[in-house]
């Protein structure tokens, strides 16, 4: 039962990754469009893509967490049973889990990205009045 957890929970954080990997993939190539050449933004975005899955998998798989299942607690020397409540438990907080690692690394890489984009826009402005 505890291998059916493990693999449920890195097919819902799968999921999840594609789902908000999909949501944001026009923005992302967007805003890396405007900061990077052609060349160099098809590059990031597939690296970016990449880290929304490394990043949602790790947070939401939680390996250290799902280990109680097969771990004898100390105190009570019994390891914590698996039923529908706790398997519903588990997949929600997957869910969850594997959203908020992504929103954070997404925060991360759009408040860099904002800094990049005022630099650019500087530059460009600083361009445009010496051609003045």
């Amino acid at each position: 039962m505890f291998i059916w957890l493990l693999v449920v929970t890195l097919a819902v954080s799968a999921l999840v990754c594609f789902i908000a990997t999909r949501f944001f993939d026009k923005p992302i190539g967007s805003i890396l469009t405007r900061l990077v050449s052609e060349e160099l933004s098809f590059a990031w975005h597939r690296y970016i893509t990449f880290a929304i899955y490394v990043v949602g998998i790790s947070g939401g798989g939680r390996i250290w967490a799902l280990e109680r299942y097969i771990t004898p607690n100390t105190e009570e020397a019994s390891v914590v049973q698996l039923n529908a409540a706790r398997w519903t438990l588990e997949v929600y907080r997957t869910i969850v889990e594997t959203l908020q690692g992504i929103a954070w690394m997404l925060l991360v890489f759009f408040i860099f990205a904002l800094i990049a984009y005022v630099i650019v826009r500087g530059f460009e402005l600083r361009q445009g009045k010496r051609g003045e």
